[in-house]
C-alpha cells in the first residue's frame, strides 16, 4: 500500500462525507469516528529451522457501544495498524446498518500466511490468541474475532482451543471466536456467507423497479452480465449464487491474471480449472485479458470486486463501463473512485454493509455457542409432523394427490442452513431497503455509501445516547 493512500483516512472522509446529513452534536461524532482502542504488539516464534523470528500483530476495537465487540483476524504481509483501525471501523457501521448488536473490531497478523508451515502458523496463532487474553481482548462477552483474508476454520479453532484452555470450566467458551469447524460448535452456512449476503443486497438493489430505470436495466437478477474481481470465498460463492440466479458470469479475475466469455463461463469449472494448474488462465474457451486490471473495465451490468481494497481509484474509475457495482471486498473503492461514480450515475452498492453476510453468519454461530443447541433440532420434526397433518385434510377435502416432489417440500422441516439462509436474506433485504429509503428522504445524499454511513451513526448516536454517556 502506498504510504500516500490511508485506508482509515478514506473511512473518516465517507463517514465526514455523511455527518453532515445528520443532526448530531460534533462531540457525539468525534466518538462515532475514532478508534476506542488499539493493541499493537510483538511477540517471538521459533521457526522450523531453529531461528527466532519477531511477529507484528495488531487487534483495534474501534466501538464500545454494544458489547461485545465483534471482527475477523486477517494473516497478510500488507498488515499495518492504519488498514486494522479502518477495517475495525468499518465493522462498527457494517453490524449497525445489518441490526446485528457487536460493537467492530478487527486483528491483523503482519505475515505472508504462504511462507510458514501449519505447525509454524499454529504457534503464530496460539501465541497471539494468548497475547489478546492477557490484555483482555477476547472473550464471548468482549471481544469475538473470526476469519477475514488469509485465515479460516482451522485457525478460528487454533484460537477456541487456547482460549478454553487459559479458562477451564467456561461454559460459553466456544463463543470467544466464531468461523470454528462445525465440530468445534461452528454453524452451517457460514463459509458460504458473505458470498450469498453479496447476492442477496445486489438482488434486492436489482429488484427495485426505479432504481434499474434509472440504470437503464430491467428488473431482477436473471440475464445480467456480472464480472467477480477474486476468486477466494467471498468472490467464488458471490458469481457461484449469481450463476445459479442465471446471471451470466462474463469474466472472472484474479491476481495471475483475468479470462472472459461473452457468453458466460462456468464458475465451478474455472474453479477447478484453477485448482489444477495454479491459474484461471488458459481456461477452455475463454480469451485471456493482457492485463488483470482489463476485466474492471469491460462493460458489464454487475461488477463485482471481491479481492483487496483500493482497487479502484480515480485513476481507473472513469474507465470502468459497469452500470452496478457491489462491493464484496473491504474498501475496494477509494473516495475519488466514489465521486467519479457518483458522477456518471453508476450506483455503488458498498461493502460495509454488502459483506455483512459473514458478520451476520457469525451472530448466528455466537447465539447458538450461548444457547448450546443446534438450529433447527428443538422445531424440525414438529414443523414437519403440522405440515404433513395440513397437507393430508388438504388432499381429503380435494380429493388431489399433490406430487412426490410438492410433497417433499411441503413436508419438509428446516435444517439449521434453511434456518441460516433465511435468516440471512432477511437481514440483507432489511438493511438494503433502510438504506434506499435513507435515500430518497433525502435527495441532498450523494450515493448509496453516503447513506449507509447516515444509517450507521444514527444508531450508533441513539446507543450512545441512550447509553447515557452523552447527556
Amino acid at each position: 500500500m502506498s504510504n500516500k493512500y490511508s485506508f482509515f483516512g478514506a473511512v473518516e472522509k465517507s463517514f465526514d462525507k455523511a455527518a453532515k446529513f445528520t443532526k448530531w452534536d460534533k462531540g457525539i461524532l468525534e466518538q462515532i469516528r475514532q478508534c476506542n482502542a488499539v493493541y499493537q504488539m510483538r511477540f517471538p516464534i521459533k521457526r522450523d529451522d531453529g531461528s527466532i523470528e519477531v511477529i507484528e500483530a495488531y487487534r483495534v476495537q474501534h466501538s464500545h457501544h454494544k458489547a461485545p465487540c465483534k471482527g475477523g483476524i486477517r494473516f497478510a504481509a500488507e498488515v499495518n495498524q492504519d488498514e486494522v483501525m479502518a477495517l475495525a471501523a468499518l465493522m462498527t457501521y457494517k453490524c449497525t446498518i445489518v441490526n446485528v448488536p457487536f460493537g467492530g473490531a478487527k486483528g491483523g497478523i503482519k505475515i505472508d500466511p504462504k511462507k510458514y508451515s501449519p505447525f509454524e502458523l499454529e504457534k503464530i496463532t496460539r501465541r497471539y490468541t494468548s497475547e489478546l487474553i492477557r490484555k483482555k481482548f477476547i472473550g464471548p462477552g468482549t471481544d469475538v474475532p473470526a476469519p477475514d483474508y488469509g485465515t479460516g476454520e482451522r485457525e478460528m479453532s487454533w484460537i477456541l482451543d487456547t482460549y478454553s484452555a487459559m479458562h477451564p470450566g467456561e461454559i460459553d467458551a466456544a463463543g470467544c471466536v466464531t468461523g470454528k469447524p462445525i465440530s468445534q460448535g461452528g454453524v452451517r452456512g457460514r463459509r458460504e456467507a458473505t458470498g450469498l449476503g453479496v447476492f442477496f443486497g445486489i438482488r434486492e438493489v436489482c429488484n427495485m423497479p426505479d432504481i434499474m430505470d434509472k440504470l437503464g436495466l430491467p428488473t431482477g437478477v436473471e440475464g445480467k452480465k456480472v464480472i467477480v474481481q477474486g476468486l477466494g470465498n467471498v468472490g467464488y460463492h458471490s458469481a457461484k449464487f449469481f450463476q445459479d440466479a442465471k446471471a451470466k458470469i462474463i469474466a472472472l479475475a484474479e491476481y495471475e491474471g483475468a479470462i472472459w466469455n461473452e457468453n458466460g463461463l462456468d464458475v465451478d469449472a474455472v474453479f477447478q480449472h484453477r485448482k489444477k494448474t495454479g491459474s484461471i488462465l488458459n481456461f477452455p474457451g475463454a480469451n485471456n485479458f493482457a492485463k488483470t486490471g482489463e476485466a474492471l473495465e469491460m462493460e458489464c451490468d454487475i461488477l463485482i470486486p471481491a479481492a483487496l481494497e483500493n482497487v479502484i481509484d480515480g485513476k481507473n474509475a472513469p474507465n470502468v463501463k459497469a452500470k452496478l457495482i457491489g462491493e464484496a471486498a473491504n474498501g475496494p473503492l477509494t473516495p475519488e473512485a466514489d465521486e467519479v461514480f457518483a458522477k456518471k450515475g453508476i450506483i455503488v452498492v458498498p461493502d460495509m454493509y454488502l459483506n455483512a453476510g459473514g458478520v451476520t453468519v457469525s451472530y448466528f454461530e455466537w447465539l447458538k455457542n450461548l444457547s448450546h443447541v443446534r438450529y433447527g433440532r428443538m422445531e424440525k420434526r414438529f414443523t414437519e409432523n403440522m405440515n404433513s397433518q395440513i397437507l393430508s385434510q388438504m388432499e381429503e377435502l380435494s380429493n388431489k394427490k399433490v406430487t412426490d416432489s410438492a410433497r417433499q417440500m411441503i413436508l419438509h422441516g428446516p435444517d439449521e442452513i434453511d434456518l441460516v439462509y433465511s435468516g440471512l436474506e432477511e437481514t440483507m433485504i432489511n438493511a438494503t431497503r433502510e438504506i434506499m429509503e435513507t435515500w430518497k428522504d433525502n435527495p441532498a445524499i450523494p450515493d448509496m455509501r453516503t447513506a449507509a454511513y447516515v444509517v450507521a451513526i444514527n444508531k450508533v448516536a441513539t446507543a450512545y445516547s441512550e447509553l447515557g454517556i452523552f447527556p
